[in-house]
């Protein structure tokens, strides 16, 4: 297909979009990324999934309690479907109530609905809760985990393998900073309403006999955060995926093996700090509008094209005023067009590096005009030139 360059789009941005799969790994974080006391750690931008900066990102180790991120997906998507509804209720096992750490202390036979068990997962990290929770909805704790695996197969996160949904220590039970990164995007994207749980400072269950207090002081103490879910063990040492979003803009920041609850909390501010203050999304969409594509041999003489995804981009800050963008589409397509058919694309760069290209595509499909829709069409000519 011919192309026919048009015009060059110098654009101020905004950006973010969000598709499927995460964004790249940066070689090397950045200059001006802080210090951060702990094994490893990842900051990754929700919408578009890149990751600002990171330090042994791929190290597998144990979670703790972050493990319930995955607990907590796998249920939202479960409501979401339909499957699951919010005012069901749960009976709790012998299984569930059994489980020690950080709990609610569920008796075997007692009755909680599947929204109060979500409170007690976000908030008070209740391992007996989240026990709770696997079994009603796959019948047992290890059919459960047998999907959190599968799951965590199908996002990606090839440095896990779950062995509980609970997080407690158990042999071969490790993830790493860019899986947890992973999973919690999917849970904070696809699932906000999450945030009516993990934003919670405090709470009550049991009609307000038994008080719940949010194990992540961030949601306290912290400007715009959203969650997410901490985690300790003697072995994990102090955890967490610290969600918080400013300006439109949703950052994670995942911290693995800190050595304090404190340094945990301060370096999970560091890095959310650092993206605040160095990024933003911008809006990268053409201003002026797209021409439509003439159709050779089609029921329609054009299609209209249209960007296949989002034109929000993620921009370091100091490049705002730099950012532009090319438009190509092709001259002539021949039918059939398919809706979704590439038809071009937007390049959007910063002098020589190109930041993302956006691949434009037809906004409906067009079939081929038939022999009878030729001759229908050459009447129709004809009649109207008389």
């Amino acid at each position: 297909m011919k192309r026919l360059a048009a015009a060059l789009l110098a654009a101020s941005l905004m950006i973010l979009p969000a598709q499927a799969a995460a964004g790249p790994e940066p070689s090397a974080s950045p200059a001006g990324a802080p210090a951060v006391d702990a094994a490893s750690w990842v900051l990754m931008e929700k919408e578009t999934g890149n990751i600002l900066c990171a330090e042994h990102p791929h190290d597998k180790l144990e979670p703790a309690s972050v493990t319930k991120v995955m607990t907590l997906l796998l249920v939202m998507e479960a409501i979401s479907q339909g499957r699951l509804s919010l005012t069901d209720t749960v009976q709790v096992s012998a299984h569930a109530a059994s489980m020690g750490g950080s709990q609610v202390y569920l008796k075997e036979g007692e009755l909680m609905t599947v929204d109060d068990l979500l409170k007690a997962v976000a908030v008070a990290s209740g391992n007996d809760a989240a026990v709770a929770l696997a079994e009603h909805l796959a019948g047992s704790e290890e059919a459960f985990v047998e999907r959190m695996n599968q799951r965590a197969a199908q996002l990606g996160m090839a440095d896990t393998c779950f062995v509980n949904c609970t997080g407690l220590p158990a042999a071969g039970h490790l993830t790493s900073a860019y899986d947890i990164a992973l999973m919690s995007r999917e849970l904070i994207l696809h699932h906000p309403d999450i945030r009516s749980y993990t934003t919670i400072w405090m709470d009550t269950l049991r009609d307000g006999t038994f008080q719940l207090s949010n194990t992540n002081k961030l949601i306290r103490f912290y400007e715009g955060a959203t969650g997410l879910k901490t985690g300790s063990t003697d072995a994990a040492r102090f955890c967490i995926s610290a969600t918080a979003e400013r300006d439109g803009m949703e950052l994670i920041a995942v911290i693995m093996k800190s050595p304090t609850k404190d340094t945990r909390s301060e370096a999970a501010k560091a890095l959310l700090n650092f993206g605040f203050a160095n990024y933003t999304l911008m809006d990268v969409y053409p201003n002026q509008a797209l021409p439509p594509i003439e159709v050779l041999l089609g029921e329609q003489a054009q299609v209209q094209p249209v960007l296949g995804q989002s034109s929000r981009i993620l921009i370091d800050k100091s490049q705002l005023n730099a950012v532009e963008s090319r438009v190509e589409l092709c001259e002539n397509v021949e039918a059939p067009v398919e809706a979704g058919q590439k038809l071009g694309e937007m390049v959007v760069f910063v002098g020589d590096q190109v930041l993302q290209t956006i691949p434009i595509v037809a906004d409906q499909p067009v079939e081929r005009i038939t022999i009878p829709g030729i001759f229908l069409r050459l009447v129709r000519g004809l009649f109207m030139a008389g």
